[in-house]
């Protein structure tokens, strides 16, 4: 049998299983109750109770034998697996019926199951993030024993030899096979573009939120949150055909026209662009937390004879400030780590310059190029986008435990004076 004809079949036996344990786990809580005894919870929380002894066995046997056929293939047969989880989960109706009495916790015992569901989808998210974690380190660890650790942050030459740019025409004439893996001008591009971004991103951002949530009318506001939050799902690849067509030749004109020397690729137009596409995210998050102050601190501020803007200045925006932190470093996490406006309007070229006119790449940039093209994985320069991926998260990382110190002190200090 084929694994999804398997898999259909399996997934049709636990449904009949989970209806056959509602409707008999039911029928029998009813009776129960119907004889006069006195039932601790009600007829349907027994019913889900079968449910849960009779599927839950089923799919977790059959979530471990999945494990163990991806790890030791044909180790026995799938349908086997499949049997022997349904077989479980009839056994688990059976136990699931016999215990429906009065003075069984059905309604506790649902309650633990919520819980430990719960529990399992939060630990998802921080095992997904040591994977990653110790996927990137490792490969890391093997760069490292290739190539210096302390030129690798601090040299300004990235010259790793990448077969993808060979093929591209973008390699020096006088690059090697080995390369030089000094990441510095790949940090610098990063940080700039990421900057540019922010200090047009933030400013609006926040300004809108401001207008949305204290000044625009009901009928304003139910139009332009939608209309601005489109911008969060145009895909990137768009707006970096918009950097490059759009802004990139009007950053050109308006530098020409002041005698300034630019290149089409440049830092500007790509951080114009990013900030841009990270409106809608400040926007509307800072929105919903200035949204979510309560009212009377602002009738409070008020009536002691401040303005409007008073108010917004000194009471509003000191509540509401660590969650517009937070929507900024989603926006500094966003722009850190896109790729396509940067391809297509900053060009791929590793660029040590403080000056946004000039091309320059993106870590996220060379990330893709050291992975792509025909280079053996044991290479160096295959090897470097693991280190130069370990160095981002660990900048993000620093990022987010900065912002999580600034929340607190903001906090601890609107707390304070607001006594």
């Amino acid at each position: 049998m084929q694994t999804d004809q398997l898999l259909m079949t399996f997934l049709a036996g636990v449904l009949l299983l989970g209806a056959l344990a509602f409707f008999l786990g039911r029928a029998k809580a009813v009776r129960a109750r119907a004889g006069g005894a006195h039932m601790h919870s009600q007829p349907d929380q027994y019913a889900w109770f079968a449910v849960l002894s009779a599927a839950g066995p089923a799919v977790i046997s059959a979530f471990l034998a999945a494990i163990l056929l991806g790890l030791f293939e044909n180790a026995f047969p799938g349908w086997l697996a499949a049997a022997g989880a349904l077989g479980l989960g009839a056994f688990g109706l059976f136990l699931g019926l016999s215990r429906i009495r009065p003075e069984l916790r059905a309604r506790d015992s649902l309650e633990r199951a919520v819980k430990w569901a719960l529990l399992g989808a939060a630990s998802i998210s921080v095992l997904a993030t040591f994977g990653i974690l110790f996927s990137i380190l490792f490969e890391a660890i093997r760069f490292f024993q290739m190539e210096s650790f302390w030129y690798f942050i601090t040299g300004t030459n990235w010259a790793p030899g990448d077969s993808f740019l060979e093929s591209a025409g973008r390699a020096e004439a006088n690059e090697g096979p080995s390369g030089n893996f000094g990441a510095l001008p790949l940090f610098a591009g990063t940080f700039m573009i990421t900057a540019i971004a922010m200090l047009v991103a933030v400013p609006i951002g926040v300004l809108a939120a401001i207008y949305m949530a204290e000044y625009a009318p009901a009928r304003v506001r139910d139009v332009a949150k939608p209309v601005l939050e489109v911008l969060a799902g145009i895909p990137t690849v768009v707006y970096g055909f918009f950097a490059a067509i759009t802004v990139a030749p009007l950053v050109v004109s308006a530098a020409n026209s002041v005698g300034l020397e630019v290149s089409f690729n440049n830092a500007l137009a790509p951080g114009i662009v990013m900030g841009i596409m990270i409106i809608p995210f400040i926007s509307s998050l800072s929105d919903d937390v200035i949204s979510s102050v309560p009212t009377a601190m602002r009738e409070g501020s008020l009536a002691l004879g401040t303005t409007r803007h008073e108010t917004i200045r000194h009471v509003v925006l000191p509540a509401a400030l660590p969650g517009i932190v937070s929507a900024t470093l989603l926006g500094v996490s966003r722009a850190l780590g896109e790729t396509m406006i940067v391809v297509m309007a900053a060009g791929m070229r590793p660029n040590l310059t403080a000056n946004p006119l000039e091309d320059m790449t993106t870590v996220t940039v060379s990330i893709v190029a050291s992975l792509t093209g025909d280079n053996e994985f044991e290479s160096a320069a295959t090897l470097s986008a693991f280190a130069l991926g370990l160095a981002l998260f660990v900048v993000t990382l620093v990022l987010n435990f900065a912002s999580v110190v600034m929340i607190r002190r903001f906090r601890e200090k609107y707390a304070v004076n607001s006594l």
